[in-house]
């Protein structure tokens, strides 16, 4: 018989990070109940494999599974790759246009390769709910509409935005929080997480357990992380976002840009620690005992190590410390090369040459505008020296300088 925490205990550590436990009483209940006998609760969390690369914050659900995992409870890993068919309409004002086989099967395989950063694939369950749903019959599936409405779900926000605005909703696109609410019946679950927008989803499995004769299980969501700006949901199509795939120097640099309000958010959704031992490392940095940089680094250097190696983190760490604190340049620092030719049309007759097309050039800057936008706002220094103007005085050839954007730095020489 497995030996669990106490209750409150383990109530504690997940609660942690979590928006919301519908309902908390009987999370309680199914935990008592786990420790008397021994047998832990079943938690699952789906995963429709619609892009191959994972972000942090992708990441606060897959550590919420960890706590449980940490618990002792079995974690079902649960890739939808016949739910990623459908396209989840979570969010869409528009039909989502449904993935290939070909699609899922590659990008499902990415997954299971990132999520094992973070969980024990030893003690992960990890399942597809094809499984199941490529046995179901066109009977199993006019029963499992039956047992919803579609006043039901047109109670969901998405949908009825869409249907006040006479927008198409799909009638496959119906099929989708039935197919994952069924997912919870397949597997019995105990408890199953997802993000905030995901509460319909979630609730819909809480039905149908109901409807299928199956205790209810309980929903527990997590808040959306918020990307570098500190402001919008992280995303790589905003350009907010810190892939878990991402070198561990540009990780550890993306973790020290973020504001200092914003790193005790991370703390929370982005790391094991307690948040009685996070409150004590807040009260530190407001009574002076610890520096607000510091308890950054520490962070920073925990996240590079969770995706990477501790050995990665320290080098990580001694590289910011070298670029930033030291202002010194790396040994392995980038050097790009251009010509005249490369910059053509940009040399005056003094020998100047437009700065924010070398930042162009050299990938410091996204375009000729965006070059002149960081310039504006100061954020380019040369050799050092904040550059605020966009004339850059050629001397002699070859013309050798370090320039750095904000945390990118580049060595560029330009040749005839």
């Amino acid at each position: 018989m497995q030996q669990f925490k106490p209750v409150e205990e383990q109530l504690a550590y997940i609660k942690k990070g979590a928006a919301e436990i519908i309902r908390e009483a009987e999370l309680k209940e199914r935990l008592e109940r786990s420790y008397k006998s021994g047998k832990p609760m079943i938690v699952k969390a789906g995963f429709d494999p619609t892009a191959p690369d994972l972000h942090l914050g992708h990441t606060v659900l897959i550590r919420k599974l960890k706590h449980f995992q940490d618990l002792g409870h079995t974690v079902v890993f649960l890739i939808g790759d016949f739910t990623g068919l459908i396209g989840d309409p979570t969010g869409r004002n528009v039909t989502r246009k449904p993935l290939t086989r070909e699609e899922i099967d590659a990008n499902a395989e990415t997954y299971k390769t990132q999520v094992f950063k973070i969980l024990d694939p030893k003690k992960t369950v990890v399942d597809f709910n094809s499984r199941w749903f490529s046995t179901f019959s066109s009977e199993d599936f006019i029963r499992l509409t039956a047992k919803y409405t579609i006043s039901q779900m047109l109670e969901r926000e998405d949908f009825h935005k869409r249907f006040q605005a006479e927008q198409p909703i799909s009638m496959h696109e119906l099929l989708y929080p039935l197919a994952q609410g069924y997912d919870s019946v397949a597997l019995k679950a105990d408890v199953e997480l997802g993000g905030t927008d995901q509460k319909f989803n979630l609730l819909v499995g809480r039905e149908l357990q109901r409807a299928y004769g199956q205790p209810s299980q309980i929903v527990l969501t997590v808040p959306i992380l918020e990307g570098l700006d500190g402001v919008q949901k992280m995303s790589k199509s905003l350009g907010n976002a810190i892939g878990i795939n991402e070198p561990p120097q540009e990780m550890y640099g993306k973790v020290m840009s973020i504001s200092d309000e914003m790193m005790w958010r991370f703390y929370e959704l982005l790391t094991d620690m307690s948040m009685d031992e996070i409150e004590s490392l807040k009260q530190q940095c407001e009574n002076g005992a610890a520096h607000p940089m510091k308890v950054k680094q520490a962070l920073a250097e925990k996240i590079v190590a969770d995706f990477h190696s501790a050995e990665a983190a320290e080098k990580a760490a001694v590289g910011w410390s070298t670029q930033f604190q030291k202002d010194e340049v790396p040994e392995d620092v980038e050097t790009v090369e251009m010509s005249y030719a490369d910059i053509a049309g940009t040399i005056a007759s003094d020998h100047t040459v437009k700065l924010e097309k070398v930042l162009f050039r050299s990938g410091l800057a996204e375009s000729v505008s965006d070059g002149v936008r960081k310039i504006k706002q100061n954020s380019v220094k040369i050799d050092g020296v904040t550059k605020s103007d966009s004339l850059l005085k050629i001397e002699k050839l070859p013309f050798e300088a370090t320039l750095r954007v904000g945390r990118k730095l580049k060595r560029v020489v330009i040749s005839k």
